[in-house]
């Protein structure tokens, strides 16, 4: 399945338009930098999981609305999945994304 960034970046934009916050303050709820969430608004960057599960957790979302355009409701399980990511070093993070594609049934 190939990622097309530039839809994943708009939507992340429009969520946190539609919830009339700056992407300085949504950068802080995630703790990245505003001119990196700008980077992923623009598709210049390309965001990793942890950091689409901060977007997600910061704009009171799930990734699949980035993702894929959807959301589902289970916001507060997200949220305890995101704040769980957030302590792993990058080889931990690798395994967890390695195993949500094997459990998705998507190609590692």
């Amino acid at each position: 399945m190939e990622m097309d960034y530039h839809a994943i970046g708009g939507r992340v934009a429009r969520r946190r338009k539609k919830l009339g916050l700056t992407q300085a303050k949504v950068a802080e709820q995630a703790e990245i930098s505003d001119q990196y969430l700008s980077n992923i608004e623009r598709a210049v960057s390309i965001p990793s999981v942890e950091v689409l599960m901060r977007l997600a957790a910061a704009l009171d979302t799930t990734p699949d609305e980035f993702l894929v355009g959807t959301a589902r409701s289970e916001g507060q399980a997200w949220r305890s999945v995101a704040e769980q990511l957030r302590p792993l070093d990058a080889r931990q993070l690798r395994l967890v994304e390695r195993f949500i594609n094997w459990t998705s049934g998507e190609d590692i």
